[in-house]
């Protein structure tokens, strides 16, 4: 995957209107209704859209020049890659960047809003798929079923009339400045250039039909919840037969002890006054399994004990985070006479505590 700061042809220390201007002159010079039916125009206007998308967001942007890529959830995998890549959906690219041009997307360009070719490819197919944590530690292989739509066998097709197989129909109208052509999508074949002719019984009027199919997903460690990826070629094809994508989206399941943040991972533990005073080791699960953690003596209730390499992995790296284990001591509600003299008598030993009032760091 190229280096955004690349893609654009911007520097490093770029400013966001530079930024902009940069995606917004690849953006009109790589627009697919400038270059219908080029997919190597289409590839750089998405790369483009997807590179703009990371630098200009302040967050993104600074993990990206931390951590590059993965930084930012996204590279090479299966398929294609995490965060879009080049897969990135052309009607996402719109829905989220058409404003850069003020108004709908390239109406003041291109004389109105986009219209998709939908030769290119059919409909891609999202779904969800729901990890554990322990499946994120290590990476897991999935196999998921799907039901696609693809082109039945015995349908005929007839040549469009209404833009004679181009896939596209010219207007002409009249403006102050003089005649203006306008191409745009030919609204009966879908930019096909042909329509459904005879169809088999059962099919439905576009000649799709749904099917079942299974796909095997290899799942590499460290993803998180809103990362995805793109398995090319999975989704619905169109009345050409070429196949759009299927985005995975991952999830992550809710865990009994661990709490995510980042490549980090969270837990509590609470023990008693004597183990909290005099110190202990004790077995706290990890994602790895049961490991053992010394309590030092005389820890506070609330300090945290950082277990190393004990979080999640980083993505397509050998690093992983750390596991933060929150102490916390435990107060009993109620105790015997017996423990209760003897409670008395060791606070008689110690006591007052001395500055006991602290201003808390929020």
């Amino acid at each position: 995957m190229r280096d955004f700061y690349d893609v654009l042809g911007v520097s490093k220390d770029a400013p966001g209107d530079t930024i902009k201007k940069a995606y917004r002159k690849l953006a009109l010079k790589y627009h697919p209704d400038k270059n219908p039916g080029d997919e190597g125009a289409e590839k750089n206007f998405k790369e483009a859209a997807e590179a703009y998308s990371i630098l200009s967001d302040s967050q993104k942007r600074s993990q990206y020049d931390q951590f590059g890529h993965a930084g930012v959830g996204m590279g090479g995998a299966q398929g294609g890659g995490f965060g879009g890549g080049v897969h990135m959906n052309m009607e996402d690219i719109f829905s989220q960047f058409g404003d850069i041009f003020g108004g709908s997307p390239f109406e003041s360009i291109f004389g109105g809003g986009r219209q998709r070719n939908s030769r290119s490819k059919g409909s891609d197919i999202r779904i969800k798929l729901s990890l554990t944590f322990e499946e994120i530690a290590t990476g897991t292989e999935k196999k998921i079923k799907i039901k696609r739509s693809i082109l039945s066998d015995g349908v005929t097709f007839n040549t469009c009339s209404t833009c004679n197989g181009n896939g596209q129909v010219m207007q002409i109208t009249n403006t102050v400045l003089g005649r203006m052509q306008q191409t745009s999508v030919c609204p009966r074949c879908s930019g096909n250039g042909k329509i459904v002719g005879n169809r088999p019984p059962g099919v439905a009027p576009d000649g799709m039909i749904k099917k079942e199919k299974t796909i095997n997903i290899k799942v590499p460690a460290g993803v998180e919840s809103g990362n995805y990826m793109t398995v090319d070629g999975q989704g619905n094809e169109n009345i050409q037969g070429s196949p759009g994508d299927l985005l995975v989206v991952f999830e992550e399941k809710n865990h009994q002890y661990f709490v995510r943040d980042g490549e980090n991972i969270f837990i509590e533990v609470t023990i008693s006054y004597p183990d909290a005073v005099l110190g202990t080791k004790i077995d706290i699960p990890t994602l790895d399994g049961v490991s053992t953690l010394k309590i030092p003596s005389g820890i506070q209730s609330g300090k945290l004990l950082r277990m190393r390499s004990k979080g999640f992995p980083m993505l397509r790296t050998s690093s992983r985070g750390d596991q933060i284990v929150r102490v916390i001591l435990n107060t009993p509600d109620s105790v015997s006479r017996g423990s209760k003299k003897i409670i008395e008598k060791l606070s008689n030993e110690l006591g007052p505590i001395k500055n006991p009032f602290s201003k808390i760091d929020l």
